[in-house]
């Protein structure tokens, strides 16, 4: 744990879910596996499947579009779609299956297993303070068993745009009805949530459980309040335990 600032009295936290509460780089790539055995499934066989492509599209999309990185379930069926359509298929029958595809790849991304120790840390935060999920990606809370630690878990896309905008922040701060300086914010990413978290007023928690440098981290343009290495440190950070 490194301090960068002395922290002010913190009255409620907010948590980024990905990669701060579990790690979901594995979670990611057998979703990404399943959309590509769902294709195999529904094309011709004669269509050879080249991830390549997909991604370029994906990328693509997003430059035509840039408001599809704030809603990456959109973005996907988007993706899925325009794919298709690039392979022949009518819009009508694109779209029914693009949602279909998203569907698949939303199943696989929720089977998350989320480790003892976060279970065990927010629900004692919980009980002391009142948290809330601040998330850019398309996790479903209450299907991995997170929604109950939360008051509230505002999503990109469906709430507002993805941070380190200031859309989810400013509706933390409405359903806290607190002073955002009071507010600690932990996550993982550099942009998303350290500078987001300040830029808009909260204290920033910097989860770095990947032994990364700051001083190395190029995007890393305002320090965090605080760094922790391990979720645990938050209990010592807010005096539930020495």
């Amino acid at each position: 744990m490194h301090f960068y600032r002395q922290l002010t009295p913190i009255s409620a936290l907010t948590f980024d879910l990905d990669d701060t509460l579990y790690d979901n780089r594995p979670v990611i790539v057998r979703a990404e596996q399943a959309m590509f055995d769902w294709l195999t499934q529904i094309l011709p066989s004669r269509i050879m499947i080249d991830k390549t492509v997909w991604s370029s599209l994906k990328s693509q999309l997003a430059m035509l579009d840039p408001m599809l990185k704030h809603d990456v379930s959109l973005w996907r069926y988007e993706t899925i779609k325009i794919g298709l359509m690039q392979l022949g298929f009518r819009l009508s029958e694109a779209e029914i299956l693009a949602q279909q595809g998203l569907d698949t790849v939303l199943a696989v991304r929720n089977q998350v297993d989320v480790p003892a120790e976060t279970h065990r840390v927010l629900k004692q935060l919980s009980a002391h303070f009142p948290l809330v999920g601040l998330t850019n990606g398309n996790v479903d809370a209450e299907k991995i068993g997170l929604a109950p630690y939360f008051v509230e878990v505002f999503q990109a896309g469906k709430d507002g745009l993805a941070k380190p905008e200031a859309d989810l922040f400013n509706l933390a701060v409405n359903t806290l009805n607190l002073p955002a300086a009071t507010i600690l914010h932990v996550g993982d990413h550099v942009i998303t949530d350290v500078k987001g978290a300040k830029q808009h007023g909260f204290q920033a928690c910097w989860f770095n459980d990947q032994q990364k440098l700051i001083q190395q981290q190029s995007k890393a343009l305002i320090l965090p309040d605080v760094e922790i290495t391990q979720l645990a440190q938050l209990l010592e950070i807010v005096g539930l335990e020495n």
